[in-house]
């Protein structure tokens, strides 16, 4: 993998950077952990520079966020009203369920879209309710972009820092991501026992 990384930025440079992290935003075959340290420690031996590798991370970042916002819109309530209407009954869902869902991101939305983008995996997918949602494009755009600097900006740095060690980074970046989805699983897990519970005491 390092050597055809070497060679597809070393032949795009930025552009290839750009692409690698917009591909990664829609369909995750490498982990943005692994484009951006190593993109940090090519700028210690290649003519790129820590900027130009994090303005181009964040542009395809901003990019694969906006594609996934755009098939978010495609699923509004609407479409998820006529869903539950065929499935509901097998998936215990309502229509009521839908807007509630759909009320509280309206409300938390904003907060819920910035956090995520530290989030692997899930900070890509965010972008789906938020565009089911109809959350403000540009309020989106803001928050993306925002988290999503964050997170390029540390894991380039640690990159260069690093140098030829950058991959230990990804192994510990790594464990990071398997603590998040444990807490991500347990989370999801009490949120259907009292989703269940909910529904028997209606």
């Amino acid at each position: 993998m390092e050597n055809w990384l070497i060679d597809l930025i070393n032949t795009y440079g930025y552009i290839g950077i750009l692409l690698l992290i917009a591909l990664e935003n829609i369909f995750p075959p490498i982990p943005s952990e692994v484009i951006l340290t190593f993109g940090g420690f090519m700028t210690t031996i290649s003519n790129i520079s820590i900027f130009g590798v994090i303005m181009s991370a964040t542009a395809g970042s901003v990019l694969g966020a906006a594609l996934l916002y755009g098939i978010g819109l495609q699923l509004d309530v609407e479409r998820l009203e006529k869903i539950v209407d065929k499935w509901g009954h097998f998936l215990r869902l309502t229509k009521k369920d839908i807007h509630k869902a759909d009320l509280w991101f309206d409300r938390y939305g904003p907060w819920t879209v910035l956090f995520c983008r530290f989030v692997p995996i899930v900070r890509s997918l965010i972008s789906i309710p938020a565009g089911m949602s109809n959350m403000s494009f540009s309020l989106f755009l803001a928050l993306t972009t925002f988290g999503t600097l964050i997170w390029n900006v540390v894991l380039v740095f640690v990159g260069a820092s690093v140098g030829t060690s950058w991959n230990e980074i990804v192994l510990y970046m790594d464990i990071y991501a398997k603590i998040i989805y444990i807490l991500l699983a347990f989370l999801l897990v009490l949120f259907f026992i009292w989703f269940i519970k909910k529904k028997k005491a209606m």
